[in-house]
């Protein structure tokens, strides 16, 4: 599959087209992938370099891919962080272009604006998002931070994240990061027809850049087709065996666990249970 994906790139680290990107490849994907910033590392560290990438170069280098052909070969796209709210219009014109060409590509939106009850996004990037790309979006993987910024709604738990997830009114929304009790944290996956809850152990101090590789590998395995169930598991067994051999690292140990990705081991912590949905 051609996968076109528009997310931050960094020199050092896996966050972003970091995570996204290499995690397609190993299975099996081609990524044109896109920078929305390029920065020498996550901001977390002491000193960062870089730009944020103009809405009108990102569109000439779209322009680009066009010309030559290739975007109406393209299978998917998928967006993550963006660095001005003028992108996302750029990114809903090469959704527009895609779907053209290709009917059933489809647009996987990961609404990264923060996390932890902390807004990292750029003032407007949440609203753009809202407004030019939620309404055009297949599958949404919001975290419940961003969850609650899209819908409006509390989201404390399953029950709370249910109601919210159905009035974002998309097909599919995967959120992340549900609580499940103190000491477990979850996924909520839902659809108009069905919807299913995968928990696993909290884990402390882990590094940046899960959410971005739980989007990537859930989108590969829905154009995979896999169902719901299977998407969640198979998706959720690599991220938490990476976030558990990279605990009290800077950075996921993508690399060093990549065959991970492609033969997940099964978990005895991962739970994955059916839940009544409130679509």
């Amino acid at each position: 599959m051609n996968i076109l994906s528009f997310q931050s790139e960094v020199v050092y680290g896996h966050v972003g087209q970091g995570a996204a990107r290499f995690a397609l490849q190993r299975l099996g994907h081609e990524v044109w992938a896109l920078p929305t910033v390029l920065l020498s590392s996550h901001a977390r560290y002491p000193r960062v370099e870089g730009e944020v990438i103009a809405a009108d170069r990102l569109r000439r280098l779209l322009d680009g891919l066009l010309a030559n052909g290739w975007l109406g070969q393209c299978d998917a796209i998928l967006s993550g962080y963006l660095g001005h709210p003028e992108q996302a219009a750029v990114i809903a014109e090469a959704i527009a272009t895609v779907k053209g060409a290709n009917a059933k590509a489809v647009y996987c939106l990961d609404p990264v604006v923060g996390d932890d009850g902390r807004a990292y996004a750029k003032p407007g990037v949440a609203e753009a998002m809202a407004r030019f790309l939620l309404p055009l979006s297949d599958i949404v993987t919001p975290n419940a931070f961003e969850l609650v910024a899209l819908s409006g709604l509390p989201v404390r738990n399953i029950e709370d994240a249910k109601p919210a997830a159905a009035r974002l009114g998309r097909p599919l929304v995967a959120a992340t990061s549900i609580p499940d009790g103190a000491e477990r944290i979850g996924i909520l996956a839902a659809t108009r027809n069905e919807a299913w809850f995968a928990s696993a152990t909290r884990l402390a101090e882990v590094p940046h850049g899960a959410g971005d590789l739980f989007a990537a590998l859930f989108l590969a395995r829905r154009l995979e087709g896999d169902g719901l169930r299977d998407a969640i598991a198979r998706s959720m067994a690599p991220l938490q065996h990476i976030l558990s051999a990279s605990r009290d690292c800077n950075e996921l140990r993508l690399i060093a666990e990549q065959d991970t990705l492609v033969t997940p081991s099964p978990s005895g912590d991962l739970k994955i249970e059916q839940i009544s949905s409130q679509y």
